[in-house]
């Protein structure tokens, strides 16, 4: 039973609407520079798995402003961003003093949610790992799903339309998973399958 007050996770079932796919794939934000730091290494000799969030979740936090989100928006509206869902896949060992750069691409939103996904990678260029999360957007009140405010829907759909425009082909090789999609969400722009093998954890 869901906890008394706790935001209406049901409309992850729902369908977005039908939108036309577009005619290439698209070009991702991509983070700063990060440094794989010492305290996130484990006793396994590589970063830990709990720690490759961390890196998507910074990422996040710069795409935000370009989008509207942020600390300064929940101060100013109390909403703000809960993700309801989030599928992590490991590809490759990241190592202590690693530099690494994030991307963070949206694939589809709505008023009141957004589907993402996004890729660490080293800067040598290969893919350590790819996450796709769904986010909704929440009134901190209720808490509640509730629709986006401001000009906030218009800076999703302007970024969602730039990052169409053009293309990287190296960051739509891959998928944060090999399994079916998240319910209700628009898969024409899903990336494929990554080539490369994990890592034995």
């Amino acid at each position: 039973m869901a906890k008394a007050g706790a935001p209406r996770l049901d409309l992850a079932q729902q369908p977005f609407p039908e939108r036309p796919a577009p005619v290439t794939p698209p070009r991702p934000f991509r983070s700063s520079v990060m440094t794989v730091k010492p305290e996130w290494i484990d006793y396994n000799g590589h970063l830990n798995m709990a720690y490759y969030n961390v890196l998507f979740d910074r990422c996040a936090d710069e795409v935000y402003d370009l989008m509207g989100f942020g600390l300064e928006y929940q101060a100013r509206t109390g909403n703000t961003t809960y993700v309801a869902e989030f599928h992590l896949a490991y590809v490759r060992e990241l190592h202590v003093n690693d530099p690494v750069t994030v991307t963070f691409q949206l694939i589809d939103h709505d008023a009141k949610r957004f589907h993402s996904y996004q890729e660490i990678r080293h800067e040598d260029g290969w893919l350590a790992a790819t996450g796709e999360a769904l986010t909704l957007h929440v009134d901190q009140s209720g808490p509640r799903v509730a629709p986006m405010l401001g000009d906030v829907p218009d800076r999703c759909t302007r970024r969602a339309a730039a990052i169409a425009r053009s293309t990287s082909a190296a960051s739509a090789k891959a998928c944060s998973a090999r399994r079916s999609p998240l319910p209700g969400l628009n898969t024409s722009m899903r990336p494929a399958p990554p080539s490369t093998h994990a890592p034995s954890m």
